[in-house]
Parts: C-alpha cells; structure tokens; sequence
C-alpha cells in the first residue's frame, strides 16, 4: 500500500479523478501498476443534487460517489493527488509532468480523463441557474424536472432531437427557437407532439423567489416556465496538454463541441498517450465514462506489458 505521495515516477500518471480517471487507475493499480492520478477538484456535475441513471448508485451525491472511488484507488497502491497539471514534456524515455505548484514527476504512460466543460449561451442570468432548474440532459436530469413547464432553448443542431426528448418527460414543453430557422418538416413533427413553438431571441432568465419563473425575450415578451433546458457546447478540459505533443483536437462530428478523437480503447494517434471518459466521448454518462475509464486502464496494462516482454526478448538476446 502506497500514501498519497507524488513519486518521482509512475508506470502511469491519470489526469483527473472523474468516474473514467479512477476506474482506469482502479484497473492498473489492480494489475500492481504504479499510478498517480492528479485532480484539480472541479468535478462537472459538482452542483448536480445526485448521480443518476447508474445502477445501483442512482441517487448519490457525486462527492459521494468519488470518495468511495478514491477509497477503491488507494485500497490497491494508488495515489491521489490534489493538483493541477501545467505542462506534459516528451522525452526518450516517456513523459515529464510539472504541477502548477511546481511539483514534478516522470511517467511512461499518460491517461487524460479530466471530463469536459459545458459553454453555454450567453443569455442573462442563465449561468446562475445551472444545476438547480437550468438542465442539459433528459436522461440526468429529466425524472426530477417530470411535468413541470419546459423551455427549451434552441443552440444548435441538436435541438430537436433534444426538445423530443424532453417532451417525453412532460407535456408542457416549449421550443424557444432563439434566432435559429428549422425546416418546415421538423417543426410539423414538434406540433405533433404538441411542443410550442416560441419565435425571438431569448435574452435573460426571469425569477421570483429565486426560481424560474420565465424567459425573456428581445421582441418584450415573456415565456413563462419553471425549467430552462439547453444543449451545451461540451469542451474536452485539458487539450492545451496534449496539443503541443501532436495529439489531434477536433470539433465532435455531431457539433456538440470539441474532443480527443480515440479508439474504442483510449489510444490517441500519439503513441503514449490515452484517453477516457468525456474528453473523448462528450455524450458520455457516468456509467459510460467508467467503463471507459476500466477499458483504457486495461488496455494500458496490456501495452506496457508488450512492451516490458519486447525488452525481455532484446535483452536475452
């Protein structure tokens, strides 16, 4: 069993303790790996009341939920380090990670797990209300906004296919199209379902009592709502760590933001270096992300296995 001390070198150094960073740590610190995963402690679903949707955790605190797997980390030899990472440096030999604090350490592996953050539009008072009756995800937030007045504000692509969703939770569910033009077959089919249609811009969030109460629009008008649902611009954290080692950043084929493309094991295109979690897979829940998280620790155990083997073989030879 090992301390939280940040040694000097590790088989692999995770960043981001999320649900994908310590599920991979948890895989290679089982298989007697020496990992240290460095989390900054701004976890994106901090303001969420409870985890939901992941069986048999449905319903926990994440602070909860990340002590417990924390605990699991640390009960096989991992380390957990409370830090920021400033910079990753490729040499002969594999990578050289610096803290912000100035802290150092080397490592032969990266995992870059540090989640995603949620850009929203810039509508007054919008931001406040984020994790309270501001929702992004029918499937994390829906059961608890269920039968409440809906608006859904219109941000890109995705918007349909979100408002349908959430019209599946309520049946007072508004479209707030926000300066965007659909085609005439997509609002036909939002009829339909009976969703409202809600021409203008919307420009802030109306309140009383500290909650909802409306949507501001530029022509004066108010919509009025309890609960504001909006797709975000989801963006990988932490790029501006791989970039400058050659790793490709991308826009998400489906719009939703920018991510790591990868594998379906984590590789990157930069040999070395992994991924888990949201950073490449942006839609991913906390369930996925995990799993995500444990294929990537494994595959990692496998690749420095091969690798330890191949040196064998030149050695003995």
């Amino acid at each position: 069993m090992t301390t939280d001390e940040l040694r000097s070198t590790h088989d692999v150094v995770v960043i981001g303790g999320g649900a994908a960073g310590l599920s991979g740590a948890l895989m290679l610190a089982r298989s007697r790996r020496s990992v240290a995963v460095i989390d900054s402690g701004s976890p994106r679903n901090a303001p969420a009341d409870g985890i939901h949707g992941l069986l048999g955790y449905d319903g926990m605190p994440p602070s909860e939920y990340l002590r417990r797997g924390r605990a699991d980390v640390r009960r096989y030899g991992g380390a957990v380090i409370d830090g920021e990472v400033r910079g990753i440096r490729r040499d002969d030999s594999g990578f050289e990670i610096e803290l912000t604090d100035g802290r150092q350490t080397r490592a032969r592996r990266i995992l870059l797990a540090a989640g995603l953050v949620d850009e929203l539009p810039e509508i007054d008072g919008l931001a406040q209300r984020w994790g309270r009756d501001l929702v992004h995800c029918p499937y994390c937030h829906g059961w608890e906004v269920r039968d409440r007045s809906i608006a859904v504000i219109a941000t890109g692509p995705m918007a349909v296919h979100l408002t349908l969703l959430w019209r599946q939770l309520s049946d007072r569910v508004a479209l707030l199209l926000n300066g965007i033009e659909l085609p005439s077959d997509q609002l036909e089919q939002l009829a339909g379902r009976g969703v409202q249609i809600v021409e203008g811009k919307a420009i802030s969030v109306v309140t009383a009592d500290d909650a909802v109460t409306g949507m501001s629009l530029a022509d004066g008008n108010v919509h009025p709502c309890e609960v504001i649902a909006v797709g975000t611009r989801m963006v990988a954290r932490g790029t501006h760590l791989l970039a400058p080692l050659g790793v490709t950043v991308s826009e998400h084929p489906s719009g939703m933001g920018i991510y790591v493309p990868s594998d379906p094991a984590g590789r990157t295109d930069v040999p070395g270096v992994w991924v888990a979690g949201n950073v490449t897979d942006p839609s991913a829940q906390v369930g996925a992300a995990a799993a995500g998280g444990a294929m990537a620790g494994a595959q990692l155990n496998a690749d420095l296995a091969m690798e330890e083997a191949a040196a064998a073989h030149v050695a003995v030879n």
